[in-house]
């Protein structure tokens, strides 16, 4: 048993989880960090800068978006090892090989095996911990996977100001290669093991949305969700132009306002997987977030303009106020059954990411017509009702017994 009283097999498969979702954190925001840079450092001229950051961010959401459903499906017909070992060793590659390029076709390319890579970590961690540790303590183990991994993003944004943009990538890959052997003992999850020996389709996506209850159930967590990618999305990417709309100057820099707002998530989810936990409940506390969300996102339209300072408070607490984000995915995880559980996991989040691209293009629809922190405000609005009439749909799970399968 080690100190926290973790068996050392669990624990080691909890800690190389973390750090699976620390170098996808890392790398889901470093481009956004360091996008100019990249581009103007193989010739793109700064006036298409913009433009090419837009379409090479979409192509990686999109590798997200496919990869999530192929790592999905195969964690739970091949087993959760087999995704977390190929999906950081195809994300290694891709994020080496971006240090070298020199054309923005190589970089879209790369950018989309590397989405491609990333989207298998966090749902294949968050299953296979779930699935080895008790009813009563596996939301500690997610807890900590969630609290390490978005610190990823402040590494991030220390490397990519640090050392050049091309050094940044190989950061990223080289992380991943050390993973890669990290995982080499780790032990797969019992359950999955037992679902081999029974007659019953595993990994069918499809059998989702054949039934009105899954779907109901799979795309609540989705829509409970999209707060906390309104609050990444487009508060923090689009920081600069919402500072400029309230009159600051110097304007906000959205790679500090992602830094500060990924500190506030961090502590956000600690907090959250705690209360989870010591008052063995998952939607209560997923309410209270939503509430305390929907408060600040009132007050910083309201305040965040008397300073920069204040603007920076406001994305730290915005980001704490988001961090119901890991109670969210375990209380998914525990929804299905073991033969969709991995695809579950596995896709729902990375669609919840995927949502992002929806929520940028309605900002900058209404942005000419409503202003910068109009935007905003109608955006948030519509967000935050439709993740609390979602979160409704959801059973309370704590404690649920994962030792089941789903009728497909």
């Amino acid at each position: 048993m080690t100190k926290s009283g973790m068996p050392p097999k669990i624990a080691l498969a909890v800690f190389v989880a973390a750090l699976g979702y620390f170098v996808d954190a890392y790398d889901i925001m470093l481009f956004s960090i360091i996008r100019t840079k990249s581009l103007l450092g193989i010739g793109v001229a700064a006036s298409d800068v913009f433009g090419l950051g837009v379409e090479l961010l979409n192509w990686q959401l999109i590798g997200l978006l496919l990869g999530g459903i192929f790592w999905g499906i195969l964690g739970d017909k091949r087993g959760r090892l087999s995704v977390l070992f190929g999906s950081i060793l195809l994300y290694s590659i891709a994020n080496i090989a971006n240090g070298f390029v020199d054309s923005v076709e190589a970089y879209r390319w790369l950018r989309f095996l590397a989405g491609i890579g990333l989207a298998g970590e966090l749902g294949a961690g968050i299953t296979l911990v779930s699935e080895i540790m008790s009813k009563e303590s596996r939301g500690w183990g997610t807890t900590i996977i969630a609290t390490t991994g978005v610190t990823g993003v402040a590494v991030a944004w220390l490397v990519g100001q640090l050392f050049d943009w091309r050094i940044s990538f190989f950061v990223g890959g080289g992380m991943g290669l050390v993973l890669l052997v990290m995982r080499l003992g780790v032990f797969e999850s019992g359950m999955f093991k037992e679902l081999l020996d029974k007659p019953v389709e595993r990994g069918n996506f499809f059998s989702l949305f054949t039934s009105r209850k899954k779907a109901t159930l799979y795309f609540s967590f989705v829509l409970a969700a999209l707060p906390v990618w309104y609050v990444a999305g487009v508060l923090m990417t689009f920081s600069p132009e919402i500072g400029q709309a309230f009159g600051l100057s110097p304007l906000p820099a959205a790679g500090q306002s992602i830094f500060f707002a990924y500190l506030g998530l961090t502590a956000g989810d600690f907090v959250s997987g705690s209360l989870s936990q010591l008052f063995k409940n998952r939607k209560k506390v997923i309410f209270s977030f939503l509430v305390l969300n929907s408060l600040m996102i009132i007050a910083f339209h309201l305040w965040a303009g008397l300073s920069l300072k204040v603007f920076y408070g406001f994305c730290f607490g915005l980001g704490f106020s988001a961090g119901y984000w890991a109670v969210g995915i375990v209380s998914l995880t525990e929804q299905f059954g073991t033969n969709i559980r991995a695809t579950v996991t596995t896709t729902a989040p990375n669609f919840v990411r995927g949502s992002a691209v929806l929520l940028t293009l309605a900002f900058k629809g209404l942005t000419p017509g409503w202003g910068a922190l109009g935007a905003t405000a109608w955006i948030g609005s519509g967000v935050l009702m439709i993740a609390f009439l979602a979160l409704r749909n959801l059973k309370e799970t704590y404690g649920t017994d994962l030792d089941y399968t789903e009728p497909v």
